[in-house]
């Protein structure tokens, strides 16, 4: 068979008795839990750059590029903080309804005084609106 494919065998016989996973391999899953630690530990924000300083500061020597890569392939990345959303606009032309209660919460007898209030909760559905009275 060695003869038909072309190799050596003392090469065949090298070749069975080299481990199965290279020791670049290794070191690469060694890293992947450590990896896997800080982004745990970020609660899913750290990144590349992140991750790459929390190793280096761990004292484990390795390169920016290798981060990437292993993150890369298994599919680790970072959640992107949501940007504030404004719901209310105070600054405008319009007129303002006058305050009334004037922060006197002490009414006389029940139904004198009502006050409401409206806010936006996002949910994993979308917007809900929570008017309360």
């Amino acid at each position: 068979m060695c003869r038909v494919l072309g190799v050596s065998r003392s090469g065949l016989h090298a070749w069975r008795q080299r481990p199965r996973v290279s020791a670049r391999r290794a070191s690469d899953d060694r890293l992947l839990i450590d990896i896997r630690r800080i982004h745990s530990e970020s609660r899913g924000t750290y990144g590349s750059p992140r991750i790459h300083a929390e190793l280096r500061c761990d004292g484990t020597r390795v390169g920016r590029k290798r981060v990437e890569r292993l993150m890369r392939e298994n599919a680790i990345e970072a959640r992107i903080r949501r940007p504030f959303r404004t719901t209310t606009d105070s600054d405008h032309d319009r007129p303002v309804a006058p305050n009334l209660l004037d922060r006197q919460f002490d009414p006389e007898r029940p139904n004198q005084v009502w006050a409401t209030d409206i806010t936006y909760v996002w949910t994993q559905e979308g917007w809900l609106y929570l008017a309360v009275v």
